[in-house]
């Protein structure tokens, strides 16, 4: 670890491997890489960068992360583990940005709150979660949030969750340079043992349906209009396709895997290749959910 020692509280790691920090483990380094733990200290790192001229590349846990080989070559600062405050009143729950979803999840069955079961298994945190309006199992963040907190040029809002401009993994996120905060979330009562059984349910059906035991950033591709992605790259023939240690899964087509040795360039040709083939085939063109960091003109 390497201390910036002229800045109080700046901790910042020089040259940090990002697949240390992405579900898919993989990823070159960050030039600059700080995990901050409050509110109060995102504030000040965002401070500090911008008198740098920086504008720093926000993550949270690194679940829809693909990270080129390159690494990223400015400021990465990470919605950290210790930003996951949640806290219960009433029917709302309100929780800081980098709670994971099944933790929010639990919280709202162990206050016998219902709605928020169907993401329970989603591996995300509250940050990511919003940004994208996340969803499964036709449940999404559109349905329970009732106000999100953000960082807007600096200042902090609070928007509505109707003004946020939720549709299918999009929100004002992806149009503006906002940073979440936390969230309001708003559920009804329900009993407290109807609701584990459900959570159980879908966990279960992710287990049977998904490659949960290899690192992934969870579905690769959006669901195009009257289709299915997975349906359409298994009628492709890509099932169990490989480049490299990256694999397209064999369990759900959908999901992208690595088996243990991929790099960031495996996975992204691997990504294209699957385009390439379910356009040819098909005429339809899938766009990925993953977001890309760094350079990729090369891989």
């Amino acid at each position: 670890m390497i201390w910036y020692l002229d800045r109080a509280a700046m901790n910042f790691l020089y040259d940090e491997p990002m697949k240390l920090h992405t579900t898919f483990r993989t990823g070159g380094p960050a030039g600059r890489f700080c995990s901050v733990a409050s509110e109060e200290e995102l504030m000040e790192v965002l401070a500090e960068l911008s008198r740098e001229g920086e504008t720093p590349v926000i993550i949270g846990n690194g679940s829809n992360l693909l990270v080129s080989d390159r690494g990223i070559e400015g400021t990465v600062v990470e919605i950290g583990e210790h930003f996951r405050k949640v806290t219960v009143e009433g029917q709302k729950i309100y929780a800081e940005a980098g709670a994971p979803l099944s933790v929010i999840a639990a919280a709202a069955r162990d206050a016998s709150l219902g709605g928020f079961e169907f993401a329970s298994g989603i591996p995300g945190t509250l940050g990511g979660a919003i940004c994208m309006n996340a969803g499964a199992y036709d449940g999404e963040m559109k349905d329970v949030v009732e106000y999100v907190d953000v960082l807007r040029n600096g200042e902090k809002e609070r928007i509505p969750g109707a003004d946020m401009k939720f549709g299918y993994r999009h929100s004002i996120c992806s149009e503006e340079p906002i940073i979440v905060l936390g969230a309001g979330i708003l559920l009804q009562p329900k009993d407290k043992e109807e609701i584990q059984s459900k959570m159980q349910e879908l966990n279960r059906r992710r287990r049977e349906k998904q490659p949960l035991e290899f690192p992934s950033a969870g579905s690769t591709f959006k669901r195009p209009t009257g289709y299915f992605a997975g349906k359409l790259i298994q009628d492709a023939g890509l099932a169990g396709y490989r480049v490299g240690g990256a694999e397209v899964s064999e369990k759900h087509c959908g999901f992208v895997i690595n088996r243990g040795d991929a790099s960031s360039k495996d996975i992204y040709q691997l990504i294209l290749h699957v385009i390439r083939t379910v356009e040819e085939q098909f005429g339809v063109t899938l766009e990925p959910e993953v977001r890309l960091l760094g350079d990729f003109t090369t891989e």
